[in-house]
């Protein structure tokens, strides 16, 4: 694989990090809207989808089960760590149609039309040119074929992220974020000019607000160790890194907070069939 960029590379060491903690139980809103993801788009047998940014393989494994042993799927994620486990659990499903492999989408050389499907679940907002990246995936994709972009809605993780990040303003203000990635396209009009950018003008997008149980506030320190919060997290000494946790667990626990905010924007593009489509 050709080097990264800096911020692609540090996504990498996040998500690695992140992967010891990423399919518990907490952290089950990654394959509930992987899967919700997959139904959107209407996967059939015999399909060949490519899944971008496939993490352990939240909406791969979904797909894979839908295209059965005649399709196959493409799953790329930046984190070896997190293919290793989408490995381990497809095989433990018996599935043989998924070939999990780290590499950078932006790098791939691969023929135009060669995918029914292509997911990106929680993955597009990384790549510092969206429309660019989604003119790359759209290429890819057969006339008549389905593109499926999902990314997060507002007030992500709440009551938790606020939570965290006062902790960190508190006594890290020097790794405080003042810009998260999916900001950029967190309501169904900033996603749709997105993709509009990119020359898919025709999508439907749609809303869902959902939120994922706890068994009791503490579970958020889970969430945060199996996500992007990582990468701060493990730019804290070991001492700040207690303080912090007891300052953010600290409000979660005098609210009883039993639930996080995983609210999500779905959209599903149709490819027109014929010549002009594939341009």
């Amino acid at each position: 694989m050709n080097p990264l960029d800096p911020d692609k590379a540090r996504t990498a060491v996040t998500y690695s990090a992140a992967a010891d903690h990423f399919d518990d139980p907490p952290l089950a809103f990654w394959a509930r809207i992987g899967a919700r993801t997959v139904e959107r788009a209407r996967i059939e047998p015999g399909h060949r989808v490519l899944d971008v940014c496939s993490g352990t393989g939240s909406s791969a494994i979904p797909a894979a089960r839908a295209v059965g042993p005649t399709g196959s799927v493409l799953a790329v994620d930046l984190a070896e760590a997190l293919l290793d486990r989408g490995r381990a659990k497809a095989r433990a499903l018996g599935l043989s149609n998924i070939d999990f492999r780290c590499a950078d989408v932006e790098a791939l050389d691969l023929p135009p039309g060669s995918f029914d499907a292509i997911v990106c679940v929680f993955g597009i907002f990384f790549m510092p040119d969206m429309p660019a990246a989604v003119r790359r995936l759209w290429r890819w994709l057969k006339p008549g074929g389905t593109l499926a972009v999902t990314t997060w809605g507002t007030d992500v993780l709440e009551p938790g992220n606020t939570a965290f990040w006062d902790a960190i303003q508190a006594h890290r203000p020097d790794v405080y974020k003042t810009f998260r990635p999916w900001e950029r396209i967190n309501s169904p009009d900033a996603l749709r000019a997105m993709l509009a950018a990119a020359g898919v003008a025709a999508c439907a997008i749609d809303a869902e607000r959902s939120r994922q149980p706890l068994t009791s506030p503490d579970d958020w320190w889970v969430i945060a160790l199996g996500s992007g919060y990582r990468g701060t997290i493990d730019k804290l000494d070991p001492g700040t890194q207690e303080v912090v946790k007891r300052d953010i667990l600290a409000p979660l626990r005098a609210r009883n907070a039993l639930s996080a905010e995983t609210n999500a924007l779905y959209a599903i593009a149709r490819k027109p069939p014929g010549r002009e489509a594939e341009r």
